[in-house]
């Protein structure tokens, strides 16, 4: 009976300090799985560290290992889906490299998969190492994004999961731009089953994240599955201007009936910064949709590759990935 395989999709951002130690958490859980056939895809996300040396360092002693070694920073969600268009196991378990997901976990992952789900999904139930301010605003984010959408998102599920070749092959076929994964994984289906799991600190470094790529990111989650804020921008522009007729009638009223002097020069300019206000903001909302579309409509490669090392083969030439 042929052995499954399972790649272990490990992409990476300056994460010197931490690359050997999850090397070594992988390893020891692949003795423990011994029915199933491991490899390990490491994907550079641009790392301008030590992180590809010692990557490459690891795999001068273990042939399981495979580097993806992108051309640049494109984020994680691109850097996330190099990985699954080049992982070649039955499943794939996507996991970051900063060890605040436990590797240990993948096991219980495989008993589910191998009991017929194609999505089996890590929820944390604790943030260790986040501020409350950070975790009230995602909170509150995901409220919001599931109420405008109409595709299931799991708001505290992260990246860490178990994914069988049927949502690989599904996957691979989005090509986004502007891509929001977490939302992805909700649209194309398949059944799922969700773990719960306690977020450690990261074993070294610092957070990648900052506040505009968490901005962003957000944006594209709610641009990629709703189209809520056009709706609520024309709703608000009907309000204010039935509002505006209303008021209108009433100073006509009280000036040809009741011979009540129009208020003048205050009034004026209040009305005219109110509605520039609420035009500004419906162009703005209007702009991030249009600018989405005109990033699709380029169709560029969303990413391309500047070495593959896999075994004794190093592809050093451009790999395009469309």
């Amino acid at each position: 009976m042929r052995m499954k395989r399972l790649t272990i999709v490990i992409p990476f951002f300056n994460e010197e300090m931490v690359l050997e130690q999850l090397y070594n958490r992988l390893e020891r859980l692949a003795k423990q799985c011994s029915k199933y056939r491991f490899d390990f895809l490491f994907v550079n996300d641009g790392s301008q560290d030590q992180s590809v040396p010692i990557v490459l360092k690891l795999k001068e002693k273990d042939s399981r290992i495979a580097l993806l070694d992108l051309s640049r920073n494109y984020g994680k969600e691109t850097a996330m889906l190099a990985g699954i268009d080049y992982a070649k196991g039955d499943a794939l378990v996507i996991i970051d490299a900063d060890l605040q997901q436990p590797p240990e976990m993948i096991k219980e992952m495989i008993n589910w998969w191998e009991q017929g789900y194609s999505d089996v999904y890590a929820v944390r139930k604790e943030r260790r190492g986040e501020s409350a301010l950070k975790k009230i605003t995602s909170s509150l984010y995901y409220r919001i994004l599931q109420k405008a959408s109409n595709i299931n998102i799991y708001p505290h599920a992260g990246d860490f999961r178990l994914l069988d070749r049927k949502m690989i092959n599904a996957l691979k076929q989005l090509r986004e731009q502007e891509r929001y994964t977490k939302g992805l994984y909700g649209w194309v289906g398949f059944k799922k089953k969700e773990l719960f799991y306690d977020a450690d600190e990261r074993a070294g470094g610092t957070t990648k994240w900052r506040a505009t790529t968490l901005m962003n990111l957000a944006m594209n989650g709610i641009t990629s599955y709703t189209t809520l804020p056009l709706r609520i921008s024309a709703m608000i522009g009907v309000v204010v201007s039935f509002v505006a007729f209303i008021y209108m009638m009433i100073v006509l009223i009280q000036t040809l009936l009741l011979g009540a002097s129009v208020s003048g020069y205050p009034s004026l300019m209040i009305g005219i910064l109110f509605l520039g206000g609420l035009q500004l903001i419906s162009l703005g909302i209007i702009g991030e949709y249009l600018g989405r579309v005109f990033n699709e409509t380029k169709n560029r490669p969303l990413y391309f590759v500047n070495e593959y090392y896999q075994g004794n083969s190093i592809v050093k030439e451009g790999v395009v990935k469309s």
